[in-house]
């Protein structure tokens, strides 16, 4: 359970924390907290310190119901950034949150080292030829629609069937075209109400039947907060309570506002299972 990030052969068996970076406006946690320069650097030093092991960056707001936002913007937003990070942390492993190939192939040739796309290949043609082009990492999401739609469409015949098929289909797809390390991220929130958000977790282990990496990108997401009935500001408890249920179940990277609670659910988690 390897893959080849830049040079470096990761080891997913042990679970590794990938910390999150919005440059957006509108994230429905940190919008707008990030787009300064100098905030960004520090919440990087931060993730990094904390013991991330991939930095998430991301120009597209994804929440349910967010404004589209064009090709042009995602990458004046997003290209200072990476090569500002990476200008200050050169060996950073940092993810780019994108479902364009644009976008991709210029944050790669600044030094990125892998793709995380929410659509799963399906929003622009040219993205999985460019990633196996780039011979990078790749993550793929679960999701219908768009962020724009994607909340009423949450009709499945069997969801945890459903959402392997779709793997499936689009593993098919990236195989053939010559992706080789490929991460799958079952998209809680995205295309799911929140009973099915907590059905799929619970049923998490189902997944390895693809006997690929499993991601978990759940932090301080409304399936937390809404049941608790507060907020994203204090959905952190609930967060790191869903994130052990997440290891157990064999996730083998979680995607983490908060790094270093979930760094220590990792922590605590290798203990118990020694």
């Amino acid at each position: 359970m390897t893959i080849n990030c830049k040079g470096h052969l990761i080891d997913l068996k042990t679970p590794k924390v990938m910390g999150i970076l919005n440059v957006t406006p509108d994230s429905f946690f940190d919008g707008g907290k990030f787009k300064d320069a100098t905030n960004a650097l520090n919440q990087v030093e931060k993730m990094l310190v904390q013991g991330a092991s991939f930095i998430d960056i991301g120009a597209y707001s994804s929440r349910p119901g967010a404004a589209e936002v064009s090709e042009e913007l995602e990458l004046k937003r997003i290209t200072p950034i990476v090569e500002l990070i990476l200008k200050h942390f050169p060996e950073a492993l940092v993810s780019i949150d994108t479902f364009r190939g644009k976008v991709a192939k210029e944050c790669i040739g600044l030094g990125a080292g892998l793709i995380n796309d929410i659509s799963a290949g399906l929003r622009d043609d040219t993205l999985l030829e460019i990633v196996a082009n780039l011979g990078v990492p790749y993550i793929m999401m679960h999701m219908r629609g768009t962020p724009q739609t994607m909340q009423k469409l949450t009709d499945y015949n069997h969801l945890l069937m459903d959402i392997i098929h779709f793997f499936s289909d689009r593993l098919a797809q990236a195989k053939a075209i010559g992706i080789h390390d490929v991460i799958i991220d079952p998209g809680f929130g995205f295309a799911k109400n929140l009973e099915q958000n907590f059905e799929l977790l619970n049923q998490l282990e189902a997944l390895h039947i693809l006997n690929l990496p499993i991601l978990v990108g759940i932090s301080r997401k409304s399936m937390i907060y809404k049941l608790l009935e507060t907020d994203a500001k204090n959905a952190l408890n609930g967060t790191t309570a869903l994130h052990m249920v997440a290891l157990t179940k064999g996730a083998n990277i979680l995607r983490a506002h908060d790094v270093k609670e979930a760094v220590e659910c990792v922590k605590l988690h290798e203990q118990l299972v020694g």
